[in-house]
């Protein structure tokens, strides 16, 4: 019996090796080289004991810790031990949205485009596909821990040996084979990809978050997310293996639950109830962009709730910066006149930025996927034009960059508000996110402009995000050329409220979005519907 539910699984598995030829070897080569890259560039700046224990005084402070993880082993900052500290829990959220992706693509996704239903037609068992996703990714995780945990011992700096190089490289793994195991659930509690992505996103969400608030207090509520599980390897340091075998286990327990409930429920159902629509269509929802509007209502506001309390979290931990003045005094220039919760403002509201800049380009590509599925040809047979229907998603898309950034910037300032014995104006919150505007909508016109013209590769704009983040967050650890960071449009903002608004600037950045926009527009009107 066992053996007719997953026959096939092999064959299978090739197949989805075959379809993800180039984007497995992509991720996998990305994340190696970035990593030995950022190891190699931390040992060249910080050479001397003295550097990197100037450097652990500054990581020390509650916002630091919030964002990079608890520090080990800050009294003897080792190559090894900075490494782990600065790059270990950002890479590990990267290889988990790696795993996200490459699951919900080959489940609900494929369940979705009518692969899964074509699959079962053939000779082949009713849990293969499932079981062949998971193989290929716990492969695909196994793959990137060696290469990782090989390549940073191949370095053979100081203090990065053998153990602690393999174990930085299973962390890694573990957290991949973890939310393979997550997504692999929800694709069998959700009814569509988009929710199988956005309930697995929400989880590594609120696992951040838990894994910083713990951090920042309660040591012990960190243990509760899988994130912090990651960090209490104490990688470098003290080297332990256990929390690696209980994120293996417990993604072994939920892979058995899928397994279970994939093989009782019905195909392209989900366990999730799905409210009832409307027998009308409201007028609203018949227009194209009320019904782009209600395709992403839920995932919307999951974002929206989402960065609120990434602002609140953020906001939380001000109240506590100026009793860490000397230490953050060494990673910022003391401005007279501004306080250090000012000064730290703008590198904290870049990053939210970027942040928020992530559901806005997905409320945009919605448009792409829908055109994938053949769904836009029947809007574009009736009374709608290509325009009317691009510039749908696209209002979409700005009014969620405004209201994002608002929501981040509203929870940021009210939360620091409360805990800061000197209050800070809020409208210096406000404008210190809203000046940023400019740079999202660059990243959308760019959306926009493949959209128009090239939509096979819109990857791209997740290329270029990811790349604005490394310059611009991790721009002075690398000590990159001042022109590497002006490549990003992020780079470009005035830093309020140290400097004062650059409107040259701010309009430049404006003009070119809205070219690219135009020409998008241009672009998607002529070309021919993907079918």
């Amino acid at each position: 019996m066992w053996s007719q539910l997953f026959y096939n699984t092999g064959k299978l598995a090739r197949f989805q090796l075959r379809l993800d030829r180039l984007r497995i070897p992509i991720w996998l080569l990305s994340l190696a080289i970035v990593t030995i890259a950022t190891a190699m560039a931390l040992t060249d700046l910080y050479k001397t004991d003295q550097d990197r224990q100037g450097i652990a005084e500054t990581m020390v402070n509650p916002a630091m810790t919030a964002m990079v993880g608890k520090g080990y082993g800050l009294d003897n900052y080792t190559n090894g031990a900075m490494m782990a500290h600065q790059m270990l829990l950002f890479t590990a959220i990267t290889v988990a949205i790696m795993s996200i992706l490459l699951v919900a693509r080959h489940t609900r996704a494929a369940e979705e485009d009518g692969r899964i239903e074509m699959i079962r037609s053939l000779p082949s068992g009713r849990l293969a596909n499932l079981h062949a996703t998971i193989c290929n990714l716990i492969g695909t995780n196994v793959v990137l821990a060696l290469i990782i945990g090989l390549g940073l011992y191949s370095l053979r700096i100081e203090s990065m040996d053998l153990e602690g190089s393999l174990l930085y490289g299973a962390a890694l793994g573990a957290t991949g084979i973890l939310f393979t195991a997550i997504t692999a659930l929800f694709a069998q509690l959700s009814e569509s990809s988009r929710g199988t992505i956005g309930f697995s996103f929400t989880v590594l969400g609120i696992a951040y978050l838990v894994r910083a608030i713990g951090d920042v207090g309660n040591e012990t509520l960190s243990w509760f997310s899988p994130l912090g599980w990651v960090l209490g390897t104490e990688t470098y340091v003290t080297n332990y293996w256990w929390p690696i075998l209980l994120t293996i286990g417990v993604a072994l327990a939920i892979i058995l639950l899928t397994f279970y409930l994939n093989a009782i429920r019905d195909i392209e159902a989900g366990f999730f109830p799905s409210k009832p629509g409307r027998k009308h269509a409201s007028r609203f929802l018949q227009s194209p962009f009320g019904l782009a509007l209600r395709l992403q209502r839920t995932g919307l506001i999951s974002w929206a709730v989402g960065v609120f309390i990434l602002g609140v979290s953020y906001g939380s931990i001000l109240g506590d910066l100026e009793s860490f003045s000397a230490e953050i005094e060494l990673i910022l220039t003391p401005v007279e006149g501004v306080s250090l919760v000012e000064q730290f403002l703008p590198m904290l509201m870049s990053i939210i930025a970027m942040i928020c800049t992530i559901p806005a380009l997905m409320a945009l590509f919605k448009l792409k996927g829908e055109e994938k599925k053949n769904r836009t040809e029947h809007l574009l047979v009736r009374a709608v034009s290509r325009r009317r229907l691009l510039a749908s998603y696209f209002i979409i898309s700005i009014v969620v960059s405004f209201v994002m950034l608002s929501l981040a910037a509203i929870g940021l300032g009210v939360a620091g508000n409360s805990v800061m014995d000197e209050k800070i104006v809020f409208s210096t919150f406000y404008n210190a996110a809203m000046v940023y505007l400019p740079a999202m909508w660059i990243m959308i016109g760019i959306g926009v402009l493949l959209i128009g013209i090239a939509p096979n590769v819109t990857g791209l704009t997740w290329l270029y995000l990811v790349y604005s983040f490394i310059v611009v967050y991790l721009g002075g650890l690398f000590q990159f050329p001042e022109w590497v960071g002006k490549i990003s449009p992020y780079a470009h903002i005035p830093q309020l409220p140290i400097e004062d608004m650059d409107f040259a600037k701010a309009s430049i950045l404006t003009v070119i979005a809205a070219v690219t926009i135009f020409i998008g527009f241009i672009g998607y009107r002529k070309r021919d519907i993907q079918g």
